[in-house]
C-alpha cells in the first residue's frame, strides 16, 4: 500500500480515496490492490461484531463484492457508505446462515476491536445470543457511531424499526449480561 492509501484511510481522505477508487474504476490493479487493503480494516471492524467467528468470511466476502461492483459506485467520494452498506448486509446474511446451521462458541479475544479481555467472555456470550439483526444496530449504532437514520438508510428499514431493534437487541443483551 502506498504512502497516499495509508494516509487515506488513517485520516478518512475523502479525496484521497475518491482518486484511487477513479483509478481502480479505470482498471488500475494496482489501485484496486490498494484500495482493497485500505479497506480491509475497516470492513473487518464492521463485520466481526455481527458475524461472530465468520466476521473474516463477511469481511471477504464483501471486499468480493466491493472488487466485482466497483464499476458500479457513481460517486467516488461516497465509499466508505457503500462498503460500509456491503459489510453489513454481508455480515447479516452470513450470521444468518450460521444460525440455520448451528451455533458454534467463538472467541471474542479473537476479534479485531476487543480491549478488555476480562470482559470478552461475558461480551461474546450476551452477542452470540443476539440475533444478527440485533447486533448489526448495536455494531452500527454503538461501534460505528451512526444515526438511527444513518443505521435505517444502511439496513433498508424504517426508523422506528431502528429504534424498535435497539430497544430490544440492549434490553436482551442486558439479561444476558446480568
Amino acid at each position: 500500500m502506498t504512502a497516499s492509501g495509508r494516509a487515506a484511510a488513517d485520516d478518512g481522505d475523502t479525496e484521497a480515496l475518491a482518486r484511487l477508487v477513479e483509478r481502480a474504476q479505470r482498471g488500475d490493479a494496482l489501485a484496486m490492490d490498494e484500495l482493497l487493503g485500505v479497506l480491509a480494516p475497516y470492513v473487518g471492524r464492521i463485520c466481526a461484531p455481527v458475524a461472530l467467528q465468520d466476521g473474516a468470511d463477511a469481511a471477504q466476502e464483501t471486499l468480493i463484492a466491493v472488487f466485482r461492483n466497483l464499476g458500479q459506485l457513481k460517486r467516488p467520494a461516497a465509499l466508505l457508505g457503500w462498503v460500509r452498506s456491503i459489510a453489513v448486509r454481508e455480515a447479516v446474511k452470513i450470521a444468518k446462515q450460521r444460525q440455520r446451521r448451528s451455533s458454534v462458541p467463538t472467541e471474542w479475544e479473537d476479534m479485531p476491536g476487543t480491549q478488555d479481555l476480562q470482559l470478552a467472555p461475558d461480551i461474546n456470550d450476551a452477542m452470540q445470543r443476539l440475533a444478527p439483526e440485533h447486533r448489526a444496530v448495536l455494531t452500527l449504532r454503538h461501534i460505528e457511531g451512526l444515526s438511527e437514520q444513518e443505521v435505517a438508510g444502511l439496513l433498508a428499514v424504517p426508523v422506528g424499526t431502528v429504534r424498535s431493534r435497539l430497544f430490544r437487541a440492549r434490553r436482551a443483551f442486558r439479561a444476558f449480561w446480568d
